[in-house]
């Protein structure tokens, strides 16, 4: 192991961690090392190779943190199980850059990071909105450059959202908290689709429209769409929320872009390749009106060949997520889900992931998103008054 790109915290610990990347915040680190775990995180910038963590993992290794930017499959579980390890944590509520089923064969528990990121994606898909919609980086752009010469009633005319219609490709936390926050602040009207209705967010659309018309205004409504083909070509702004799978993969082409209305919005804070990145290009030189928001790519960190010289195109390197706040909480579960396997702990039951940013945080593991396939358990049911 290179020395000058690892730095090793509680060195005595009896149990070994490697972390792949330095993350923000201490907290994380406290959890580890009260789990007696002697901590080495590289400190290097560059995403590593398998081969470059094969070797940090070694012949003794209880845990990894890893980052969504690693490939996680059957040589690096492979090797984790031979070092002794039971633990690995994804740096992320995502989880597509994990092989799954070569973990659950060597027995390594996966943890993730739900929760804790929900509203923070959710604010930079609306920040990516707004930019687009109001062309604020073609703004920027054009002061910086020396070339405002006084206000214009043509200049730089953008789009107002008031009313119009929002779909999202996705229902589940981020796109469900992305389209309240739409909804409440701008009275757009939403198609949503998914493969599993979601009650709660439709009975909100259906309070919040009563509100609106106990006040004399127009109200909301809330549907489901048939299918992605009627949700791209009725919405107005189209935010993309779902995983990245094989049947994902591309969903977004040049074709359903086709069907997307002239002027319409495309925002992706999700994973990158759910749109065909060079049919993207391509349809916003045809159709200079469309635009499209992306904080994340197809090829990461890579990006297709025309898309950074498009002015129709907001560009973001994946921020979703990032705000200290939230990045701290997600280190705080990593951790914690780490810690607690290597600890024995039960399962946590899921929902209310913020309890364990508090003092005296549960002793349970957060997020295992093979504890099923593993076995691991919930814990016991608390005793009756």
């Amino acid at each position: 192991m290179d020395a000058q790109r690892w730095k090793i915290l509680n060195p005595k610990g009896s149990r070994r961690v490697v972390v792949t990347k330095e993350l923000p915040g201490t907290r994380w680190i406290d959890i580890l090392v009260a789990a007696d775990c002697r901590i080495e995180i590289c400190s290097s910038a560059e995403i590593l190779a398998p081969a470059e963590i094969r070797a940090a993992i070694g012949d003794r290794c209880d845990g990894c943190i890893g980052q969504l930017t690693e490939r996680w499959g059957e040589e690096l579980f492979s090797a984790l199980k031979a070092a002794g390890g039971k633990a690995y944590s994804n740096y992320a509520v995502g989880y597509d850059n994990v092989d799954l089923a070569s973990a659950t064969r060597h027995g390594i528990a996966v943890g993730n990071t739900p929760g804790v990121l929900t509203e923070t994606t959710a604010e930079m898909a609306v920040a990516l909105t707004f930019a687009a919609a109001r062309r604020i980086p073609e703004a920027d752009r054009f002061m910086r450059q020396g070339r405002y010469r006084g206000w214009l009633p043509t200049l730089l005319l953008g789009q107002k959202l008031q009313g119009l219609t929002l779909g999202i490709v996705g229902a589940g936390r981020i796109g469900s908290s992305y389209a309240r926050m739409m909804v409440e602040g701008h009275k757009m009207h939403l198609l949503y689709f998914d493969l599993s209705p979601n009650p709660g967010l439709e009975e909100f659309m259906e309070a919040y429209g009563r509100f609106l018309s106990a006040r004399g205004e127009k109200p909301v409504t809330c549907r489901r769409a048939a299918n992605l083909e009627e949700l791209l070509s009725l919405s107005d702004v189209v935010s993309l929320h779902t995983v990245l799978d094989s049947s994902t993969r591309h969903m977004i082409d040049g074709r359903r872009l086709a069907l997307m209305k002239e002027n319409a919005i495309l925002v992706n804070t999700s994973r990158g390749p759910l749109i065909d990145e060079q049919a993207l290009v391509e349809h916003c030189r045809r159709n200079p009106s469309f635009r499209a928001a992306l904080d994340v790519y197809e090829e990461e960190p890579e990006m297709k060949p025309g898309l950074a010289e498009l002015d129709n195109v907001v560009l973001a390197p994946h921020l979703g997520s990032a705000s200290t706040w939230t990045r701290e909480a997600m280190g705080v579960l990593a951790a914690a889900n780490v810690a607690g396997v290597l600890e024995g702990y039960p399962l946590w039951p899921g929902g209310d992931y913020e309890r364990f940013l508090d003092p005296e945080p549960p002793r349970a593991v957060p997020s295992i998103v093979n504890a099923r396939e593993l076995g691991l358990l919930l814990p016991p049911p608390e005793p009756c008054p």
